[in-house]
């Protein structure tokens, strides 16, 4: 049967549906990982909403860096959504099918919400950069206007990504197996499928999400450098520790999130191995939305100072 693909046109293909083979494991194993899957996937929403809850409700986090925060939350709560609950039900009910359909709106919103995290992890840096290189116009820099322009631009930007990739990788043939070896729907084990020339695709794929990858990637770097020029040039250890501080966190996120997507997405097709894929991709798709907030709480202590007054409230209130 033929199914059509999002540029409109039929695509000369065989395959309706698509199975996930996801993770090759024995069915015991398979209760053992959908249990700690569901666990992950429950402390990430939570998590994730706490910190959204916490900026809602605190004064003190009612600021741009917080606002950015909360945002990048947000993200990760879709993030993980898109993937985790196919991925658990097929755990749970052995049902690795797929609609062609399906597969495309997951990969579709998948790689729409990994390039806005791209941009908005740059916009994060870039506050961070304008609060220590440039404190007494901090104000400016990141007024209301600009923060919300930082925002719409991301999703811009990770939409667009998203568009030409899937509309690209759609425009193939698929003709021989629909057994795609990984547990969610991505774009290098799906152009293994192709029985069409997916040399364009590739190249397209490759250029297009290097730029959204590698040039938020390169212009955060910058704002890294610059923002350490500026702090060894406090005189006081305490005050280069204050500010180095404040930038911990961000940085131990970008490193996680930038490392794993590089290795997936920027190496070329022939180094693949799916093996390692599935792996890298259980970090960023499934653990690093799940740390985000962890990494906040731990390592900022105004997060900290929010979560100790929003405890006292409600235990004021029970004594109440």
């Amino acid at each position: 049967m033929d199914a059509i693909n999002p540029l409109g046109r039929q695509n000369h293909t065989s395959v309706t549906e698509f199975v996930l083979l996801g993770f090759a494991v024995e069915p015991k194993q398979q209760t053992l990982l959908f249990a700690l899957g569901l666990l992950v996937y429950l402390i990430t929403l939570a998590g994730n909403l706490a910190i959204i809850t916490l900026i809602r409700i605190d004064q003190c986090l009612q600021t741009p860096m917080y606002f950015l925060l909360g945002n990048l939350s947000f993200i990760e709560i879709c993030y993980t959504s898109t993937t985790a609950p196919k991925m658990l039900w097929d755990l749970l009910m052995g049902d690795k099918t797929i609609s062609f359909i399906g597969y495309t709106l997951q990969m579709y919103f998948f790689v729409t919400l990994g390039g806005t995290e791209c941009v908005l992890l740059l916009a994060m840096a870039y506050d961070r950069y304008a609060a220590i290189c440039h404190p007494l116009r901090y104000a400016i820099l990141m007024s209301q206007k600009i923060c919300w322009g930082l925002l719409a631009c991301s999703w811009a930007i990770g939409n667009f990504n998203s568009i030409i990739n899937t509309a690209l990788v759609f425009s193939l043939d698929f003709c021989h197996s629909n057994e795609i070896d990984h547990f969610f729907c991505d774009i290098p084990p799906l152009l293994k499928l192709s029985c069409s020339d997916t040399s364009v695709s590739q190249l397209v794929t490759f250029n297009i999400s290097g730029c959204v990858i590698i040039g938020p990637f390169c212009l955060t770097l910058l704002s890294y450098i610059l923002i350490v020029s500026s702090v060894l040039k406090i005189r006081t250890a305490q005050g280069r520790l204050k500010a180095f501080s404040t930038c911990a966190s961000h940085l131990t996120v970008v490193s996680i999130f930038y490392g794993t997507i590089m290795y997936t997405y920027l190496r070329p097709s022939s180094s693949h191995s799916m093996e390692q894929d599935r792996l890298v991709a259980v970090l960023y798709a499934i653990l690093t939305p799940m740390l985000n907030p962890l990494i906040y709480s731990f390592r900022n202590k105004e997060v900290q100072g929010a979560v100790r007054r929003a405890l006292s409230i409600k235990v004021g209130s029970l004594k109440r």
